[in-house]
């Protein structure tokens, strides 16, 4: 990005990201937006709230809050301090909202407001909210995998073990969760009535290191993208048979499935958006690879506008890398390995794609 856009946007002002629009592969997406809007602290998963029009970014560290803006117009509209966290969600019907920051934060949706702290075990980090029953997801790479809140009052109604660690998870919104194991190279089904694994889908086959899942949950297909072979697994979510595996960029961290336009979005923190065509429950194509900024590598879909959102922030140079350096971890991308970059003061930027 250019140091004028720079100074630009940080006078809060909305301007088109001119050179990935003329930079992108033929396609009707594009980046459409950026809103440079700074603050400290790390960042990991956005989330849309579509009925509240807002748009909730957690930030972690010593500086760690929760920014909320709003979905049209990218303002901020709130700020919850003192929270340092992975991400966090809503329930529209119960007017609550959870953040992953540990203890848990469950606060007032609409106010913006502490309402308590929950102590969970494990380490919480991806998360899910199921319309279906109002509970809430939380998701922990070390055990137990998953805790299962009540979204009404932030009652701890169970604990889950997948045998591994979860990456993402989508609901069909029927009484099915489906969780992406990525160190197993799986699929969990969950039954969301009795908070129980019922079965599992090996993606072994095609794929590993899968970090994120959407649902075609009308015609029963699930998603699943993988590093290691930079793959996108389409399975039937009715029996796990692989049905294809397309091509996405390196290092994906986030998909969603819009129903209205039968595309998964597929976000890589290499610089691009992968969008994939379900032209037919047993056949699909790659539609586009939208470039978009580094290090994007979650994104969340505004179901009534069909924008997808997406985060990031410019970083200085890699610091050397230690003569004693840990070995790298399994499944991680060599763009996520190693000493990382500082990230630039005042460069945290909320994306806005679309059509």
């Amino acid at each position: 990005m250019s140091c004028k856009l720079l100074v630009v946007a940080s006078l809060a002002v909305i301007l088109p990201f001119a050179n990935l629009v003329h930079a992108q592969d033929s396609g009707p997406y594009k980046v459409l937006k950026i809103q440079l809007v700074g603050g400290d602290g790390g960042f990991d998963y956005v989330t849309a709230d579509p009925d509240g029009r807002n748009l909730y970014v957690a930030r972690s560290g010593p500086a760690g809050h929760i920014g909320i803006y709003n979905l049209d117009t990218l303002a901020q509209v709130g700020d919850i301090p003192g929270i340092s966290a992975h991400g966090g969600a809503v329930d529209t019907a119960t007017g609550h909202g959870f953040a992953t920051s540990k203890p848990v934060t469950m606060f007032d949706a609409k106010i913006f407001t502490i309402l308590k702290k929950i102590d969970v075990r494990g380490n919480p980090d991806g998360y899910l909210n199921d319309a279906y029953n109002h509970h809430f997801y939380i998701l922990s790479h070390s055990e137990p995998n998953i805790t299962v809140l009540d979204d009404k009052d932030g009652t701890i109604l169970g604990a889950i073990d997948i045998g591994g660690a979860p990456e993402q998870a989508a609901t069909d919104g029927r009484g099915k969760i489906y969780v992406d194991i990525v160190d197993k190279a799986a699929i969990a089904i969950i039954d969301a009535n009795t908070m129980k694994m019922i079965g599992k889908y090996d993606l072994s086959s095609r794929g590993s290191g899968c970090a994120g899942l959407a649902l075609d949950a009308k015609n029963n297909v699930l998603f699943a993208a993988c590093r290691e072979k930079k793959n996108m697994v389409i399975l039937s979510a009715t029996d796990g048979h692989i049905i294809t595996d397309l091509p996405i960029g390196n290092g994906c961290d986030g998909v969603t499935f819009n129903p209205e336009t039968m595309e998964t979005f597929s976000s890589q923190g290499d610089g691009t958006l992968t969008v994939i065509k379900e032209n037919s429950p047993s056949n699909f194509s790659v539609e586009q690879t939208v470039p978009t900024p580094a290090r994007a590598k979650t994104l969340t879909l505004d179901t009534k506008t069909g924008h997808i959102f997406s985060i990031t922030a410019e970083y200085g140079p890699v610091p050397a890398e230690p003569a004693t350096a840990p070995p790298p971890q399994p499944d991680v991308p060599s763009w996520m390995r190693g000493p990382r970059p500082p990230m630039i003061p005042g460069s945290f930027q909320i994306l806005v794609i679309g059509k």
